[in-house]
């Protein structure tokens, strides 16, 4: 698909790439001074729904830049303007709700490296695209860098193909070990009640039970969640067959409160999970965030993840189906 739209025009940032002929992020800005404002990127983005959603597949990550975007509330806006569904975040880190269908992202100290992902690969359905907003841009540090997760898996059959394939055939199993509250202190830091919406511990059960995973309580009052098998890679329709790294394995195995196993107990060799981690940052992509920027994933082709960062940083967040 070639670009050809008059309501935006291409734009640069520093650290783009060219992977397998696409632009990533794809910048898009305001094609004259006077379409900068809100309102203006809203029609923008209701009369262009369709293609804007076939770029976003497409390139993988969109980058607005240039538009007047204030608040959180305007923010929502423009989730809004898709008409996608919301999809509850399910997971560990730490966040608050902000405005409507806009959240907070991991609340973890900014002094530490949240590892890539795709979000919430271990929960059954995840969002098919994931929303960031920069309000306060960071000083120092504190890009969301990003990886097409084809590469890796790429790159791991080339070095270790009957580890990947095992893997993959048998499946793999993860846990985590949830605390009742949260604990703001730690980026992995979210209690079971506030991911789960509840206190009462049946309840509990039967919504982690929709969601693909069995929990085992344990004495403090905490929880393990056992989750599994899941997928080491993914084929999505309408990502030219491209085998996606669909999993946490380096974010989990030998991790705190965490662990990654293949699915019949096997253990995964320490040298394939340092590869591995190895490889995906090899293959990132980052930018300075600015403020304004409305920075659109696929969730399904992108692991992301977050520098260190100096204060003040704030960046909102936004899941959909």
């Amino acid at each position: 698909m070639e670009f050809s739209c008059k309501e935006f025009k291409v734009g640069k940032c520093q650290g783009q790439k060219l992977v397998d002929g696409e632009t990533m992020p794809l910048v898009l800005q305001p094609p004259e001074a006077d379409k900068a404002d809100i309102d203006s990127l809203l029609l923008a983005l209701k009369t262009n729904r369709d293609w804007f959603e076939q770029l976003i597949i497409k390139n993988s990550a969109v980058l607005l830049r240039g538009f007047d975007v204030k608040n959180a509330q305007e923010f929502n806006d423009i989730v809004e303007a898709f008409g996608w569904d919301d999809i509850r975040y399910i997971g560990p880190a730490p966040r608050t709700h902000v405005y409507e269908r806009v959240w907070t992202a991991n609340e973890g100290p900014l002094s530490e490296f949240i590892y890539y992902h795709h979000e919430m690969v271990l929960i059954t359905e995840s969002p098919k695209t994931l929303l960031l907003y920069c309000e306060v841009p960071p000083p120092e540090g504190g890009e969301t860098p990003f990886v097409p997760s084809f590469r890796v898996t790429e790159r791991m059959l080339e070095e270790f193909p009957e580890a990947v394939e095992e893997m993959d055939a048998k499946g793999l199993q993860y846990s985590f070990t949830a605390l009742s509250k949260n604990d703001t202190s730690s980026m992995r830091g979210r209690g079971w009640e506030d991911a789960f919406g509840t206190s009462d511990r049946a309840e509990a059960e039967r919504r982690a039970k929709a969601l693909g995973m069995d929990l085992e309580w344990q004495p403090n009052g905490a929880v393990k969640t056992v989750l599994g098998p899941r997928a080491l890679t993914r084929v999505f329709e309408g990502r030219k067959g491209r085998r996606m790294w669909f999993n946490t394995v380096v974010g989990m195995h030998g991790k705190e409160l965490s662990s990654a196993r293949m699915a019949d107990g096997t253990e995964i060799p320490e040298k394939v999970v340092k590869r591995c981690e190895e490889i995906i940052e090899e293959e990132s992509i980052q930018f300075k965030w600015e403020k304004g920027d409305v920075l659109f994933f696929d969730n399904m082709a992108l692991l992301h993840g977050r520098r260190p960062s100096l204060p003040p940083r704030r960046v909102l967040v936004a899941t959909c189906k």
